[in-house]
């Protein structure tokens, strides 16, 4: 049971209001999230499958972008529960659960950041070093540094996620978002967070800007140097490989920005909520489409795995149609 403290509880339920509330044909848009979601998963799945059995596809590149495809915890912490409740007709959430969604949501997107900063250091070292790109992306740095990404992200979820979830809440628990983000759950607060707020800000532009800083000097360095290419076929290969981790950075980096730097006068919970959407839900699902579909070793490998399995087919037809 919650403990009743003056005019507020604490380690009682919450009530998410969802995504779902105001929508004026909510079972579209309820398929239309499942279709995302499942579209998400099998394609980041496929991802971690090719990589892993295409031996082409083991170069520093694809072990980060191996790493990228773990999206599948990150839209898997906040779906299936916002799809569950629609079909149910609940919106109950146990102070437990919106704690570990908290967590999860904030180190799973923490690690996201440095990982994208890392990929944007490993194309700089393969378009301007590439004599050293061996020894500086090896194996065992390639592992430091999804270490060093996880680590990082992880940081930021024990730091943010114990001091929010202490705050006392007021008697309407209700939770104007679809999950336990940290601006929508501040908002509940019965005491001033303007102190906490502006560490918490302080502490974002640190996570946002520290691996935006790295893209964005890694790929200044990326344009020099291909601006200076003179073939006109290394300078195609440079941009087409650099152009979809641009197109990732850019739809991931600039939500993000909008939500937790963007000051909150600025916002409005319709806007918030698309916003995080866009970010949380669409977003996994766009980075291995966007990775596969401008990428030959990806389409190529699939092909591959396609054409064996066709041809595995015919066989066992063959097989069971002669016996």
């Amino acid at each position: 049971r919650a403990m009743e403290w003056g005019n507020y509880s604490v380690y009682a339920d919450f009530t998410l209001l969802g995504l779902f509330s105001n929508a004026r044909f909510p079972w579209l848009l309820f398929a239309l999230v499942l279709l995302v979601f499942v579209t998400s998963v099998a394609s980041n799945m496929a991802m971690i499958i090719l990589i892993h059995i295409d031996s082409r596809l083991h170069t520093p590149m694809y072990f980060l972008l191996s790493q990228l495809s773990m999206d599948i915890l990150y839209i898997s912490t906040i779906v299936p529960k916002m799809l569950v409740d629609q079909v149910m007709s609940q919106r109950a959430i146990s102070f437990a659960g919106c704690t570990a969604q908290h967590f999860l949501y904030l180190t799973l997107a923490g690690a996201e950041f440095f990982l994208l900063g890392l990929m944007s250091y490993d194309r700089y070292i393969a378009v301007c070093n590439p004599l050293r790109y061996p020894v500086l992306m090896s194996r065992r740095v390639c592992w430091l540094f999804v270490a060093a990404a996880w680590l990082g992200g992880s940081v930021d979820g024990f730091l943010l996620t114990p001091v929010t979830m202490q705050f006392p809440f007021c008697a309407s628990r209700e939770i104007n978002h679809f999950f336990c983000e940290v601006p929508a759950l501040l908002k509940l607060s019965c005491t001033d967070t303007s102190a906490y707020e502006t560490a918490m800000y302080v502490c974002c532009i640190m996570m946002l800007l520290i691996p935006f800083s790295v893209i964005s000097a890694s790929y200044t360095r990326i344009l020099i140097t291909v601006y200076r290419m003179s073939e006109a076929e290394g300078r195609r290969k440079a941009v087409a490989t650099c152009s979809s981790h641009m197109v990732v950075v850019g739809l991931f980096y600039g939500a993000a920005m909008y939500t937790y730097m963007l000051p909150h006068s600025y916002h409005t919970p319709e806007q918030d909520k698309a916003v995080s959407a866009f970010y949380t839900i669409l977003t996994p699902m766009l980075n291995p489409l966007i990775y596969s579909l401008r990428n030959k070793d990806v389409t190529g490998a699939l092909q591959k795995v396609v054409g064996r399995c066709v041809s595995s087919g015919k066989i066992a037809v063959t097989i069971l149609s002669s016996g």
